[in-house]
């Protein structure tokens, strides 16, 4: 699903994490449906525009929220489960049937429902939006910060998590109460997701399930990957110069994300090239006109309500005026996405490496 805004040219685009689309009049020219994939086209169905860098105009997508399909129905958890976690604790988990999975990114949460547990979560984190999870409290507040009292009241078995959430010493806290807390790597890619899968699996004591969920999930991204590749210029200096921004307007946050952040491996998953690594951001770094004029993009990428809370490309344009000296900002070049699905690099990976792509280089057909 798609929302078009068309640019007046000379305008330009600055942004960070920001995501709310709506469809709206969808030209596509394929000639009957195409297969897609969360509503938006597979890449392979589409013809890659002539000139990708001369389209304009700001693409807000809405990927459609795809049921969750667990592995099983039925999992028969193998407990205690005694693992050494990311950080090196031991953990042992004697007790699955009150869970609580927590990160910024809302993965965690959607791999255990995968996973057949989906019945056994008590709560949420704010990202975790998916509506077989939508009735469950939410645990944080003020966007992601952990709630001890709310955690502690839901009396979880066993929280899954990593470093994204904080403060930290709600998680010893928790782990003070005697509340198992299995912590896993906070950083996402595609090529982590399955290693991600597996450490949820086996902390919860159901490995051969994780197992399976990681190898069908890699094989999607693969058979993604193949898609994309019909669209992307071969030559790197051919493909978009994409940055992306995080934006949270209202309280006056706006970041470059860079190398290590994970925008970094989606740019570069979905075909386009990412500035980052060539001017050297490292991470979150403040954004600001000078590193955007030395960037240079073709295509700011954000979160949609990061969009939205800065007053849309105009908006951006206003607190950027400098982009306007870049090619994303004289053509309002923006590509905005889910919050709760850009760089959260679960079992959706595929979805969402299949939109930024067409986005880039087949715009024409949303």
């Amino acid at each position: 699903m798609l929302r078009q805004r068309s640019g007046s040219l000379p305008l330009a685009v600055a942004a960070i994490l920001a995501l709310t689309l709506t469809s709206c009049g969808v030209a596509t020219g394929l000639g009957g449906d195409p297969e897609t994939i969360s509503g938006i086209p597979l890449a392979s169905e589409v013809s890659a525009t002539a000139d990708p860098r001369s389209f304009a105009g700001e693409l807000s997508l809405e990927l459609v929220d795809d049921p969750v399909d667990p592995v099983t129905t039925d999992p028969v958890p193998q407990l205690p489960a005694v693992v050494t976690d990311n950080q090196g604790t031991v953990v042992e988990v004697a007790d699955v049937s009150r869970i609580l999975p927590l990160d910024v990114y809302g993965t965690l949460s959607r791999i255990v429902f995968e996973l057949g547990l989906g019945d056994n979560v008590i709560g949420r984190d704010v990202s975790s939006a998916f509506p077989e999870i939508s009735d469950r409290p939410l645990v944080t507040q003020d966007g992601h910060q952990l709630n001890a009292e709310a955690i502690l009241a839901l009396d979880p078995s066993v929280i899954i998590t990593d470093t994204s959430l904080g403060p930290w010493d709600v998680i010893l806290q928790l782990r003070d109460a005697g509340i198992p807390v299995v912590v896993v790597d906070s950083h996402r890619s595609p090529d982590n997701v399955e290693a991600l899968t597996h450490s949820v699996a086996d902390g919860l004591g159901v490995p051969e399930l994780g197992r399976e969920l990681g190898e069908r999930t890699r094989a999607k991204i693969v058979e993604t990957e193949e898609s994309i590749a019909s669209i992307v210029p071969e030559s790197e200096t051919a493909r978009l110069r994409t940055v992306f921004l995080y934006a949270r307007g209202s309280a006056g946050v706006y970041y470059m994300f860079g190398q290590d952040s994970g925008a970094d491996e989606l740019i570069t998953a979905a075909g386009g090239y990412d500035v980052s690594t060539e001017v050297g951001w490292k991470g979150a770094k403040p954004a600001n006109d000078e590193g955007l004029i030395a960037a240079q993009p073709d295509v700011i990428v954000m979160m949609s309500k990061g969009l939205e809370s800065v007053g849309g490309v105009d908006g951006l344009l206003e607190k950027f005026p400098a982009l306007a000296q870049t090619p994303a900002g004289a053509n309002q070049r923006v590509v905005a996405m889910n919050d709760d699905l850009v760089l959260s690099f679960g079992t959706r990976t595929p979805a969402v490496l299949n939109a930024l792509a067409v986005a880039l280089y087949a715009p024409d057909a949303l």
